[in-house]
C-alpha cells in the first residue's frame, strides 16, 4: 500500500470489508456519497478497523461517519499524516 490510500484502494477494501463492489472511477466522481453504492457506517468502520491493523496507526475519530469517499479519503490521510 502507498503512505496515502486511493481510491483503488479504498475499492478494494470496501469490497473486501463490507462486501460492496465498486469500481474506482465511481468514487472518484464529484458529489458521489457512500449511500449511494449501500455502503454504511458500519461498512466504513471495517474499512477503518482494516487500515489501522495494516499500517499499525490509528486513524482519526468520525472518518467512519464521512458521507462521501472524498471526505473518507481526506480524513484518513490527513490522519495518517499526522500520526506518521
Amino acid at each position: 500500500m502507498t503512505p496515502e490510500l486511493t481510491y483503488s484502494e479504498l475499492a478494494a477494501l470496501l469490497k473486501s470489508r463490507a462486501g460492496i463492489t465498486v469500481d474506482p472511477i465511481d468514487l472518484e466522481r464529484p458529489g458521489v456519497t457512500f449511500e449511494e453504492f449501500g455502503v454504511d457506517s458500519l461498512g466504513l468502520l471495517g474499512v477503518v478497523g482494516d487500515l489501522e491493523n495494516r499500517r499499525g496507526t490509528p486513524i482519526a475519530s468520525g472518518a467512519e461517519t464521512s458521507k462521501s469517499p472524498a471526505d473518507f479519503l481526506e480524513a484518513v490521510n490527513s490522519s495518517m499524516k499526522a500520526g506518521a
